[in-house]
């Protein structure tokens, strides 16, 4: 590839991620892992419990540094955590009031069509710890999507969803993609691998990419 050619890949790409590295003490959990997410990809990462997922989704969003290696990010970023960072005792209403001035958003627009897509639209007023698992999992989602980033990075992000919402979020997925949105799913076992563009499969500490019907 040419030094123009590859300059033009790195424009194209919303997050590469470049021989990094991370240690807990002695035990090393990344060792040397790759990742580049071009722009409108659908990329799925797979990995046994403990393999160092969320590790390297946190490093991929900024939340941890890396101990070597380098981490690119183009655009703007929405995380969306295994573990839902809600606060019981605020509603639905609140939570996207808090994040509309944390994202210094106009207006709840976009976070309203996106209740209409997870079909939520009716948990305004409930209190966060009076939802469901799969309401609080869609309110978890919600707050990563409203501002409408360029890169999404979900960990697990359709748990608890009954059969309608998980086919709610594959269309979605496929629509942001469309858009030129770039989208990372994380988890211990993906399904519907028709959807996704390449899948790396971290083992080792290293991710090993493939097409999904390779």
């Amino acid at each position: 590839m040419s030094a123009e050619a590859s300059q033009h890949a790195q424009r194209q790409s919303r997050l590469r991620i470049s021989d990094v590295w991370k240690a807990y003490g002695r035990r090393d959990v990344l060792r040397g892992a790759d990742l580049d997410v071009p722009r409108g990809a659908l990329i799925g990462i797979v990995g046994e419990n403990g393999t160092g997922k969320s590790t390297l989704l946190r490093i991929a969003v900024g939340q941890l540094a890396p101990d070597r290696g380098t981490v690119v990010r183009a655009g703007t970023v929405g995380y969306c955590p295994q573990r839902a960072v809600l606060n019981d005792s605020f509603t639905v209403a609140q939570h996207l009031r808090l994040f509309q001035l944390a994202y210094r958003l106009p207006d709840l627009t976009r976070a309203h069509e996106l209740m209409d897509v997870l079909a939520c639209a009716d948990s305004g007023r409930q209190r966060a710890g009076e939802l469901s698992g799969g309401t609080r999992q869609k309110l978890n989602l919600l707050l990563a999507l409203m501002h409408d980033p360029c890169l999404l990075v979900l960990d697990e992000p359709y748990q608890g969803f009954d059969w309608d919402t998980h086919q709610r979020f594959w269309s979605l997925a496929d629509r942001l993609r469309d858009q030129g949105r770039s989208i990372v799913v994380v988890s211990h076992l993906l399904h519907d691998r028709h959807h996704f563009d390449a899948i790396g499969h971290l083992r080792e500490g290293r991710l090993d990419m493939e097409e999904p019907h390779g």
